[in-house]
């Protein structure tokens, strides 16, 4: 796999603006294309059954659901229509849906098949090789599965496309040192006795030989290939992407929530049908795809949990993910890098790693637990330039103008230049081993990632300006002139997010689904001018990042009046488009200035504010667990949000 600057910077910068370019442009004819939605069922259980698996479905509320998709204009279309689309022979109709039906259970032959013939609705149902196989494995569910006999007859049905569900991987596997056991699909095995993970090699050999099995059993009892790769919990990355094409499966599905076109054959997103859903809450969710819930954010700081001792560690994690579960919020910004003193500068990593020290190998369990146990999804609150190790070289570092002469930079943060090839492919280096050994569901981009009107001055940068941006390699001439100075700045603002972009896309190589934020700092977005200072952008946040995480912090920034100073905030931002639907408003739960807790009245009164002026997603920083604070209660009743199916 090539990295960014292994070459030439200059250039190597360029080809990576083209392809942006490229792909916005692909990214917008693939949007023009029609769209279609795939529908992910499990068990179709008997009326008079009680639900006892989140994704059981009764038959009642199925066949309601059939009903409904037929009677809303849904058009229901196999998987070879959808090859067919993709090969330029058939036409996709509006409002197109593939159902499809994971796992192989018995209720699917006696309980769905019967209702798809009444409505003569094509589908695809997804097969475990190791359950089949003589129910050998040890994971095989206790609900009864279809024969071979009775799979055979679906294929003859003309209705029904069989598919793969992994031969062995639909199953937990040791993730972690602590124990946690993790889809077998995306994780790499943790060698307890050796206390080693599973290298590249070996993982993706264990991924080809499972896929290329469980193809050959179900062409050997059904007559048919498999062509579709349902992922197991639906998770894959590119690697087990390129292996299903190998097998011969070059349509693969997940469990991202959204719509699909031709273009995304490759791995396409389904709606899971969870929590037995009435028609009303199904029609919910075909129509909004879960897409307008509100974040309710608590940003945790793993430096907080951590202790040498490992069972006050075991017992600090404990109470915090109990606490998080207790909040019934969606969003947690996990901190995955270690700054024990507070100058938010990364010492170590809470991760396995190439370059930086581990302080505890804990990211992975904690996120995990806080997702299994707690329900929420797991942001890696990651800096973007702020790393210092001391074997890194000083000229990779950000330069300022100071006292006529360009020196190290003076910023708290002790940032690498993201104009040095070698700066990025470190930092790089790390966002990869974070997606290679850790689940999570999105990156938080730390405040870090900002250059001043005198920075960056080092050669590599102002020879980048020159190249690339046309720009002096002067400080005075880029400084004097005002507006050629804010052109720097505004060039500047937008490399550091291209550069988030990249770090994201090689994460996403990983970890495919994942969210993006940025902490966003407030003056920018009162007052745009002063993103020379800075180096940031309210509006190119919006463009670049999933939601943008503004500390609307009023205490920090010495507001005289706080309940205008964040109205004016909130107004600012809804004068952009999505401005409030893509903004986490992170308030402060400490005043900084005197070290002090700010009391709740003052906190859920600036709560309430923010949704009254129509505030959609909130968040706080910091969360203390051993003091109460935020004050349990009183977010379960004023920062809590209501579950959807």
């Amino acid at each position: 796999m090539t990295l960014l600057f292994t070459i030439t910077p200059i250039n190597i910068l360029k080809k990576t603006i083209l392809g942006i370019f490229l792909s916005c442009l692909i990214n917008t004819v693939s949007a023009q294309e029609s769209n279609f939605l795939v529908l992910n069922y499990h068990d179709i259980i008997d009326n008079k059954s009680a639900v006892e698996d989140a994704v059981d479905l009764s038959q009642k509320h199925f066949e309601e659901q059939l009903q409904w998709l037929k009677t809303n204009n849904y058009q229901v279309i196999s998987v070879q229509q959808v090859f067919d689309a993709a090969a330029g022979k058939f036409s996709l109709p509006k409002k197109a849906v593939v159902l499809t039906f994971d796992d192989g259970y018995q209720s699917f032959y006696t309980r769905a098949l019967p209702l798809l013939k009444k409505y003569r609705y094509p589908a695809t149902v997804s097969l475990v090789g190791s359950w089949m196989d003589e129910g050998t494995d040890e994971d095989e569910p206790k609900k009864p599965l279809m024969s071979w006999a009775q799979i055979k007859e679906l294929t003859q049905t003309g209705l029904i496309e069989i598919a793969s569900h992994s031969f062995d991987l639909h199953r937990g596997v040791l993730g972690n040192p602590q124990g946690n056991t993790q889809a077998a699909a995306v994780t790499r095995v943790y060698d307890d006795p050796m206390l080693i993970y599973e290298n590249s090699p070996d993982y993706q050999e264990r991924i080809q030989n499972d896929l290329i099995k469980s193809a050959e059993l179900i062409f050997q009892h059904s007559g048919v290939r498999p062509r579709v790769m349902v992922w197991p919990y639906g998770e894959y990355n590119q690697l087990t992407l390129m292996a299903a094409r190998k097998a011969g499966m070059p349509m693969t599905m997940g469990l991202i929530d959204g719509t699909n076109t031709l273009a995304d054959i490759g791995n396409l997103k389904r709606l899971l049908i969870a929590d037995d859903p009435n028609i009303k809450e199904f029609a919910a969710i075909v129509s909004k795809l879960r897409a307008d819930r509100p974040l309710r954010v608590a940003h945790v700081d793993m430096d907080y949990l951590y202790d040498s001792t490992p069972a006050q560690l075991e017992h600090n994690i404990d109470i915090e993910i109990q606490r998080i579960k207790d909040m019934h919020i969606t969003t947690v910004y996990l901190q995955a890098y270690a700054d024990p003193d507070g100058d938010g500068n990364a010492d170590a990593l809470y991760f396995p790693n190439r370059h930086l020290p581990v302080k505890a190998d804990l990211f992975n369990r904690v996120a995990w637990q806080l997702k299994k146990v707690a329900d929420v999804r797991v942001y890696a609150w990651m800096p973007i330039l702020a790393y210092q190790e001391g074997e890194i070289p000083g000229s990779w570092y950000v330069q300022e103008w100071r006292d006529g002469k360009a020196q190290s930079a003076s910023h708290i943060y002790t940032r690498l230049s993201p104009f040095n090839p070698d700066a990025r492919q470190y930092i790089t280096d790390i966002y990869e081993d974070l997606a290679i050994y850790c689940n999570f569901d999105g990156l938080l981009f730390h405040d870090d990632g900002i250059l001043s009107d005198f920075e960056d001055v080092s050669p590599l940068a102002l020879e980048y300006g020159k190249e690339v941006w046309g720009l002096s390699t002067q400080f005075d001439v880029l400084h004097k002139d005002p507006k050629l100075s804010l052109l720097w700045a505004q060039h500047k603002t937008e490399f550091i997010n291209q550069f988030t972009d990249e770090l994201t896309n090689r994460v996403r190589f990983y970890r495919p689904g994942i969210k993006t934020a940025r902490n966003f700092y407030s003056l920018p977005l009162i007052k745009p001018f002063s993103e020379e200072w800075f180096a940031q952008s309210y509006d190119t946040f919006l463009a670049h990042y999933d939601y943008v995480a503004i500390e609307a912090m009023p205490f920090m920034e010495e507001a005289e009046n706080p309940t205008q100073w964040l109205t004016d905030l909130v107004k600012k931002a809804a004068t952009y488009p999505n401005g409030l639907n893509k903004t986490v408003f992170e308030l402060q739960t400490v005043d900084w200035r005197n070290s002090q807790k700010i009391p709740m009245a003052t906190f859920f009164g600036q709560v309430s504010l923010l949704q009254k002026l129509g505030v959609k997603h909130l968040g706080y920083y910091p969360d203390n667990v051993f003091e109460n604070h935020p004050n349990l209660k009183d977010l379960q009743e004023k920062f809590t949000v209501p579950d959807i199916p």
